[in-house]
C-alpha cells in the first residue's frame, strides 16, 4: 500500500509539487456491519445545508415553515435516481461491455452522479408536490436557486474522499496528491510516476460557493426582475460556465464528441436553453403566480393574474383575473 512518504518521493522524482493537498487516508467508516461512505456524507451535508437555507428564504417570503422539507424528500430521491441514470448512460463503458460488471452501476457510494440528470428529476419532485398544494413554482425556484450550488459545494468534496475526477498533472502549491488504489493500481486519469494533479473538485466547490453568494445578492438586489424562474435560470447559466472550464481540465476517461467531452457539450446546450428561458420569462413576468401558501389558506402574497387585461384595485391588489 502506498504511504505518504512514497507519494512525496514520487512527486519529487516526477518534478511535481512537494507542498500539496494530501490525499485522504480513508473514504469510509466501518461500524460493525455498517459502512458509512464519506461520499454519501458530503452529499447529505449539502442537502441539509440547502434545505435549512431554503426554509429560511421561503419563510421570509411568507411561506409556511416545513414546506421545503416536504418538497426535499421526493426532490432528493428523484434527484439521486436522475443523477445516477445520467452518469451510467453517459459513461456506459464503465459498467457495460467485456470485463465489466453491470451491477456496479448500482453502487452509488463509489461515486458517479450527473448533475444534468439530478436537477431535472429533482425539479419534477418539487413540481409534483407544488402542483398538489397549489404553490407557485416561480416562487419556489426563487427560494431554492442559491441553495443548490451551496449543496453542490459540499457534495464535490465526496470526489476528494474517493480520489476521483481530478485534473491534469500540476506542480502548483495547491496541487492534489492522488495515491494508488489499495491494489497498487493507477486510478483513472493518473499517469505513471505522477502523484499531484489539479484539484478540480476544489475548483468546482469554490465556484459553486461563489455562485450561491452571488445569486443570493442578486435576489435581494433585483428580486422583482428575477421572478418567474429567472433567478434559477441564472443559477443554471452560472453553473454551466464554471462546469465547462472545469470539465475541460479533467483527465478521467469520458466519451468525447468533436474533441470535447460529452459534459462540455451538455454545458453548452443547457446554458443556451437557460438563456432562452431567461429572455422568454422576462417578457411575461406579470403572468407568474406568487402563491406561497397552499390553496384555501390566507395568502402571504397576492396572486398575480394571468389575464393581462384584468381590472385590479391599485390599493388592495385585488384582481378579477383567474390566479394560477
Amino acid at each position: 500500500m502506498t504511504t505518504a512518504s512514497s507519494i512525496t518521493e514520487g512527486a519529487a522524482e516526477s518534478g511535481r509539487a512537494l507542498a500539496a493537498i494530501p490525499s485522504p487516508g480513508i473514504s469510509a467508516l466501518h461500524l460493525g456491519p455498517l459502512t458509512i461512505h464519506f461520499y454519501a456524507l458530503c452529499i447529505l451535508a449539502g442537502v441539509v445545508a440547502a434545505v435549512y437555507w431554503s426554509e429560511r428564504r421561503w419563510a421570509a417570503m411568507g411561506g409556511r415553515p416545513g414546506t421545503i422539507m416536504d418538497l426535499a424528500v421526493p426532490a432528493v430521491l428523484l434527484g439521486l435516481v436522475g443523477g445516477r441514470l445520467y452518469h451510467v448512460i453517459s459513461d456506459y463503458q464503465l459498467y457495460f461491455g467485456p470485463g465489466r460488471d453491470p451491477i456496479q452501476a448500482l453502487y452509488i457510494w463509489n461515486g458517479g452522479l450527473g448533475i444534468w440528470g439530478a436537477i431535472p428529476l429533482g425539479a419534477l419532485g418539487v413540481w409534483l408536490v407544488a402542483r398538489r398544494r397549489g404553490l407557485s413554482m416561480s416562487q419556489l425556484s426563487f427560494a431554492i436557486a442559491p441553495t443548490i450550488p451551496l449543496a453542490q459545494a459540499f457534495g464535490r468534496w465526496g470526489n476528494y474522499f474517493n480520489q476521483e475526477l481530478f485534473g491534469g498533472p500540476t506542480d502548483l502549491p495547491w496541487a492534489l496528491q492522488v495515491s494508488l488504489t489499495d491494489a497498487g493500481q493507477l486510478r483513472p486519469g493518473m499517469e505513471p510516476g505522477v502523484f499531484t494533479y489539479h484539484p478540480t473538485f476544489l475548483y468546482e466547490s469554490l465556484w459553486c460557493l461563489g455562485l450561491a453568494i452571488l445569486l443570493a445578492w442578486l435576489g435581494r438586489r433585483y428580486g422583482d426582475a428575477l421572478r418567474g424562474g429567472r433567478l434559477f435560470a441564472l443559477y443554471i447559466m452560472g453553473y454551466c460556465v464554471g462546469r465547462f472550464w472545469i470539465e475541460y481540465m479533467r483527465v478521467d476517461p469520458a466519451n468525447e464528441v468533436l474533441g470535447f467531452r460529452l459534459n462540455n457539450w451538455t454545458s453548452i446546450v443547457v446554458f443556451a436553453a437557460a438563456l432562452a428561458y431567461f429572455v422568454w420569462a422576462g417578457r411575461r413576468l406579470d403572468r407568474f403566480s406568487t402563491r406561497v401558501l397552499p390553496e384555501g389558506e390566507d395568502e402571504g402574497t397576492q396572486i398575480i393574474g394571468t389575464d393581462s387585461g384584468a381590472a385590479s384595485d391599485p390599493h388592495t391588489g385585488d384582481s378579477d383575473a383567474q390566479s394560477r
